[in-house]
């Protein structure tokens, strides 16, 4: 009984493992509902093929030979022309799937919007573009879509490939230097939906991460509008210090902080990185612990990284990791 138990336990938590906030079958928008139906059609019909290919197999152990010892020549073509021929059918059967699942997720002809994400090593830099160029603005790692309607997302990378994946919402895109591809999200309801780098990218390739956020539409205008806004000078004591050490030492010149001097592009947009669920492409929840955290230390946390350790004082530290969380 104990090995068959095992075996339950063991199917139990694979199956268990197939749901949650970043699989391919806990689908929550169309693109991602194409993709669940083709891998459960294809994983059945390889059941299928299995337990067909384990029937003939037990067939030709047990059955009896001819009296001279030869085996059944006749019924043994017959099979082997039945499995080529099934073999054929089978294999256009997929690709016909395949090609059908893969215009089911093609673009839509009319984006509700369109939103540029750039693969760094090793963070997501989010683009946010309007006609009106005062209106545009970027954040990092954190994309917030509207509910029920398609979004464009146009993807770049700045360095090498990075591949896109958002398992709940839609299939793997690649991000290729040089080179413009694009990929459509659709979330049916309100949620938060893990995505991840699947593409091998350099050392810290497992700390890409990234949230997709679908807000209703009040909340995403709400969110929109708050995005496009200046950083706001802080009135606590500690965070007001925070923003003069902050723009006195390096940060500024790898940083932005709209309304203030900083303008770096080499890191992520911190104007409202304290609204932000996770800092260093999700390694971390945003508190103000874990910012002074990163901020001390960024190498020890996530080594390879492009962030220098910056020389700070214990009161700088806690100065600076106050006005980032003051940063919403």
């Amino acid at each position: 009984m104990r090995p068959a138990r095992t075996l339950l336990l063991s199917i139990i938590a694979a199956v268990a493992g197939c749901s949650g906030n970043q699989s391919a079958l806990d689908p929550e928008g169309a693109p991602a509902i194409h993709v669940e139906h083709l891998i459960i059609g294809i994983t059945m019909i390889c059941a299928v093929v299995w337990l067909l290919v384990m029937i003939v197999l037990g067939w030709a152990l047990l059955r009896k030979r001819s009296s001279d010892g030869r085996p059944h020549e006749r019924y043994l073509t017959i099979i082997v022309g039945s499995a080529v021929a099934a073999t054929v059918i089978i294999i256009a059967g997929l690709t016909i799937a395949s090609f059908y699942t893969t215009r089911g997720i093609g673009l839509p002809k009319n984006a509700a919007l369109t939103i540029t994400v750039r693969g760094q090593q090793w963070w997501w830099q989010v683009i946010y573009s309007n006609a009106n160029p005062a209106l545009n603005f970027q954040t990092a790692n954190e994309i917030h879509i509207p509910v029920d309607q398609d979004v464009r997302i146009q993807l770049e990378s700045a360095d090498v490939v990075h591949s896109f994946w958002v398992p709940s919402l839609a299939g793997k895109q690649d991000l290729v230097p040089g080179r413009s591809n694009s990929l459509f999200l659709r979330a049916e309801r309100p949620g938060i939906y893990r995505g991840q780098c699947a593409e091998f990218c350099g050392l810290q390739h497992t700390h890409m991460a990234m949230l997709v956020v679908a807000d209703g539409p009040a909340d995403y205008q709400r969110w929109i509008a708050a995005q496009r806004q200046n950083g706001v000078a802080p009135t606590d004591p500690d965070a007001a210090a925070g923003r003069v050490a902050f723009l006195s030492k390096p940060c500024a010149a790898c940083h932005t902080v709209r309304g203030t001097p900083a303008a770096g592009t080499t890191g992520p947009d911190l104007t409202h990185i304290g609204s932000r669920q996770m800092i260093a492409a999700g390694l971390l929840e945003t508190t103000r612990g874990s910012l002074a955290a990163w901020i001390a230390d960024p190498q020890t946390l996530k080594p390879g990284n492009n962030m220098p350790m910056v020389p700070l004082t214990s009161v700088e530290l806690r100065d600076i990791s106050a006005y980032m969380e003051s940063l919403k």
